[in-house]
């Protein structure tokens, strides 16, 4: 099976919420259209910080800070395996994140996170900032 390793920005605003986007359409039932903190893949030689920076100014257009680690989870999907490493993050150029991949997004509280259908390996993440 294969392995990915990704990182994920759970970004914060001033008022305490959290920025949610959820995932286009895909042939895998499991992902599509399932809610999920944004990030990327790690490449070569990137500090897991290095990429949820890349990652997000990609995704998002937005420049963040990635001020302290969560949780990394090890989670196996029916054909990949994905350890997810996250951080919180802020915004640091005072940006609204604009979708470039994504098909909405929201800004909630911790505990209106639940409302959300969430892909399973952003579950655990989810409970942590509960």
């Amino acid at each position: 099976m294969k392995t990915i390793e990704v990182v994920a920005g759970i970004i914060l605003d001033e008022r305490g919420r959290i920025f949610c986007v959820q995932r286009g359409e895909s042939s895998k039932p499991y992902i599509s259209k399932k809610w999920e903190f944004p990030g990327g893949k790690l490449e070569a030689g990137e500090t897991r910080e290095e990429a949820l920076i890349r990652e997000l100014k990609e995704e998002l257009r937005i420049d963040v800070d990635p001020f302290e680690f969560v949780i990394t989870i090890d989670h196996s999907y029916p054909d990949f395996r994905l350890i997810m490493h996250s951080f919180k993050c802020r915004i640091l150029n005072d940006k609204e994140p604009e979708l470039t991949e994504h098909l909405q997004s929201k800004w909630l509280i911790p505990s209106d996170l639940d409302v959300l259908d969430w892909a399973a390996a952003d579950v655990p993440i989810v409970e942590a900032l509960k």
